[in-house]
């Protein structure tokens, strides 16, 4: 319940702040559960990734330090979020969203770099997804880069691939997980060029 009223809130806020949010390809999205997988670019990119894919219902992961506010906690796990320590991640950084995508409760929204100023891909994403069984959805945010620009009320992209199935019989080698990861950021490349080409992120 709290889930659908803090999307009406944050569906009113992107409204108010720029009104300019814009859906592409959503009709790529399977059946079901699965893994929304995007380069993290901004910090709102979660928020409009949840809007552009509603009614989904999605879970997140954030890191730990966010969770010591107390009102932050509670936000954050009434918004299906789950905390992960980014330097030591522990088992259930796989547990809780395998549990939750097979479960048929939620899907989940997930960077696979961890950081919006990184380009290595971690090897969670492919572990999720083969242990779910869940197909991976790769999206990408166009759009205004700083808070000022999100103001100036510049369009809001979001623009859905189509489904990467993940083999359940692969094994999670070194080799398999950097191909995986090669391969991911080549799709994400091929929906920028598809729905802008002059579109290039410049990390801030």
């Amino acid at each position: 319940m709290f889930y659908h009223f803090i999307r009406v809130v944050a569906r009113f806020i992107v409204w108010i702040l720029n009104g300019h949010l814009h859906v592409y390809h959503k009709e790529r999205i399977p059946e079901g559960n699965y893994i929304l997988a995007a380069p993290h670019r901004t910090w709102w990119e979660p928020i409009l990734f949840a809007l552009a894919a509603s009614p989904k219902e999605f879970m997140f992961m954030a890191k730990i330090e966010l969770f010591k506010n107390p009102i932050l906690r509670f936000i954050m796990t009434h918004a299906h979020a789950f905390a992960v320590d980014r330097k030591n991640p522990g088992p259930s950084a796989l547990k809780i969203p395998i549990k939750g995508l097979r479960n048929g409760n939620f899907s989940l929204i997930i960077f696979p770099s961890g950081t919006r100023h990184s380009t290595e891909l971690k090897a969670g994403t492919l572990a999720i997804a083969k242990l779910s069984g869940k197909p991976i959805v790769p999206v990408v945010y166009q759009g205004p880069l700083t808070f000022g620009n999100l103001l100036k009320r510049q369009p809001l992209d979001v623009c859905f691939g189509n489904p990467i199935q993940v083999d359940r019989k692969m094994k999670l080698s070194h080799e398999n997980e950097a191909a995986f990861d090669e391969r991911l950021q080549k799709v994400w490349d091929q929906i920028d060029a598809e729905h802008n080409p002059d579109f290039h992120y410049v990390a801030k």
